[in-house]
């Protein structure tokens, strides 16, 4: 089901956010695992560690007078429930924060309580009593903890809204029109084409996109146009056909008159079209085997000129041939080259006027041969000009066939060109007249 812009952007903001909730999650219990670890940790410090501490406070004076200066070093005991007893169990120091006893009281001993005995040279002087927190101390701990956690989460939050919105602006937008222009080219609509924004990246990829699409609109446009072209050079001669031989059922034409001879001349004509057809197909899907070697140039072309020679007096058109001193071999195929040749020269022909003249140069230029076909015909329109290498252009718009050909000569010879690394393009001469230019390697 084709959804909208708006869908695709939601489902991926979705996503997004998504992705979001489990780092952040991830990143609380990675958070809650450190604090854990060093709580629990048996190497964190604990009241152990200042039981020697004490035991030298009371060696050295030999009392447990002033010893609050000996807790007040030690700031690990700063949270802590401690009660310092002395050897008579009577109360010393009360460090609990909500404590109402009085020093110097006995105290008695709870089963919740942790006791270390103190010694000084092997004799009982003390005790360190350890009580269990408070339901306000432990409410006082989860506070200091939470909140500093909370303060980390509600920042956290506030960037990661921050970035969403970014990431929704730069990314999830342009992505979502790159996703449903895609879905509408895939069901048909080639005109479909999405604005460069965003990123470097997604730019380049909305260009690439739009000239994806411009360039399957153009096929398709080609491929549209191409069928009505085959079936408009297919009717004429099918319809000649049809009407030939339905006299001759009829009785209207003898069986062996000039009306088969016309038919048989149209099945020539759909032959050398069919052949056209498949001998284009084949050079543009780069399926056409070549076979190459250093091919002569002027004698290839002389042997053109010489069998069209007697096409051209029937218009009382005149050849002539100029090639310059250098090298004029080329490495093609002599075959399909002698073709391209044909179709050049051919089209010429077709197109100048009685009396009108063709010539052909070849010279080398920068380690490559240039051959070019000129006329001094009407040449062609310069909006036509990007044109005539397309099937079945002709230079009349009514397509008829008064001069003949299929419309697939200059289409053939730029395929055979190019497909022997070659270049060919046609210009009009200042004079008048057409000039079609093939560049081949040496």
């Amino acid at each position: 089901m084709q959804s909208s812009v708006s869908e695709i952007r939601r489902r991926l903001l979705f996503l997004l956010l998504r992705a979001f909730v489990i780092v952040l999650f991830l990143s609380f219990l990675f958070f809650t695992f450190i604090v854990g670890y060093f709580l629990t940790s048996p190497s964190a410090p604990g009241p152990f560690d200042f039981v020697n501490t004490l035991e030298g406070y009371y060696l050295a004076k030999g009392s447990w007078d002033g010893v609050e200066s000996a807790f007040a070093s030690i700031d690990d005991f700063e949270s802590m429930s401690t009660i310092l007893l002395d050897n008579d169990r009577r109360i010393v120091l009360d460090r609990r924060s909500d404590s109402v006893s009085v020093v110097g009281s006995i105290y008695e001993i709870q089963q919740d309580d942790v006791v270390i005995n103190l010694t000084a040279r092997s004799e009982q002087v003390g005790y360190l009593v350890i009580t269990p927190y408070s339901l306000s101390q432990r409410f006082g701990f989860v506070r200091a903890i939470i909140f500093p956690v909370g303060i980390i989460s509600f920042i956290l939050g506030v960037f990661l809204v921050i970035v969403a919105i970014l990431l929704v602006r730069r990314f999830i937008n342009p992505l979502a029109d790159v996703i449903y222009a895609a879905r509408q080219v895939a069901d048909g609509d080639l005109k479909t084409r999405i604005p460069m924004k965003g990123p470097q990246d997604l730019r380049s990829l909305s260009e690439s996109f739009n000239e994806m699409a411009a360039s399957l609109e153009r096929s398709d446009r080609e491929r549209r146009a191409m069928l009505a072209d085959i079936a408009h050079e297919l009717r004429t001669p099918l319809s000649v056909i049809r009407g030939r031989l339905e006299g001759i059922v009829d009785g209207i034409y003898s069986e062996n008159g000039s009306q088969v001879s016309m038919a048989l001349e149209q099945t020539y004509v759909l032959e050398r079209l069919v052949e056209d057809l498949r001998l284009l197909t084949l050079a543009e899907t780069r399926q056409l085997a070549f076979d190459k070697k250093d091919v002569n140039m002027v004698a290839l072309i002389d042997r053109v000129l010489e069998m069209l020679s007697a096409e051209a007096e029937e218009k009382n058109v005149s050849f002539s041939f100029t090639e310059k001193s250098g090298n004029l071999y080329a490495h093609v195929d002599p075959q399909r080259f002698e073709q391209v040749i044909s179709n050049l020269i051919g089209n010429a022909i077709r197109y100048v006027p009685n009396g009108g003249k063709i010539w052909v140069t070849a010279e080398e230029a920068d380690n490559s041969l240039r051959i070019t076909v000129n006329d001094n015909g009407t040449g062609v329109p310069d909006e036509d000009l990007p044109f005539i290498f397309d099937r079945f252009w002709r230079k009349e718009k009514s397509r008829s066939r008064a001069s003949g050909g299929t419309g697939l000569g200059l289409a053939i010879a730029k395929q055979l060109i190019e497909a022997q690394e070659g270049k060919i393009e046609a210009r009009n001469l200042p004079e008048g007249g057409l000039q079609v230019v093939v560049e081949l390697k040496k």
